[in-house]
């Protein structure tokens, strides 16, 4: 066999080696169903020391259950993190309320809001917060209006609160109808 042939079929071996080593690798399946492979299966706080690029940051926040991890992430200037931060379910309270004072764009900013008004980690006195920040942000002209009336869907918050969001400078008609028919859907306490 010459030099070429033997290059040849080392190259081939090598080839059939690592696609049959993908074929019979172990894939996990993680808390949210998603596949998890190799680099996936990294312990998500060893992650962060092995993040690239920001896709690498989306993926982390979107599939860690880990609270220290969420913090972590939570400090960078990535306003789509941000969202997949807010989208998560293991995101504790804490968090949620340091993550409503960020700010990026007003676009960014009300969807995160939003997203924050749905999270059922928030409750109680962090909720009632969330509808104070609100009221600042409809004063300054930011157009919450996807938040208010999440948060309007929610039992928690007291009529007469959500009732005085829509009052507010910066709200408007649509946003006061929205309020009346978010409040008449909930289902009686």
């Amino acid at each position: 066999m010459d030099d070429t042939e033997r290059h040849h079929t080392e190259r081939h071996d090598t080839e059939r080696h690592d696609t049959e080593r993908h074929h019979t690798e172990r894939h996990d399946i993680d808390q949210n169903g998603t596949e998890r492979n190799g680099a996936d299966r990294m312990d998500d706080v060893e992650a962060l020391r092995h993040l690239h690029d920001a896709g690498d940051y989306l993926r982390l926040a979107e599939r860690t259950s880990h609270p220290e991890v969420l913090r972590r992430l939570a400090v960078g200037e990535y306003s789509f993190v941000w969202h997949a931060i807010a989208r998560n379910a293991a995101a504790p309270a804490d968090l949620l309320v340091a993550l409503s004072t960020r700010r990026h764009s007003t676009w960014n900013d009300n969807h995160l809001l939003q997203l924050l008004a749905v999270h059922p980690a928030l409750t109680g006195a962090d909720l009632d917060g969330l509808v104070d920040l609100l009221a600042a942000r409809l004063r300054e002209g930011d157009r919450p209006y996807a938040a208010v009336l999440a948060l309007a869907r929610r039992p928690e918050p007291s009529a007469e609160r959500l009732h005085g969001l829509g009052q507010l400078p910066g709200a408007s008609t649509r946003l006061r109808r929205g309020i009346t028919r978010a409040l008449a859907a909930r289902p009686e306490r």
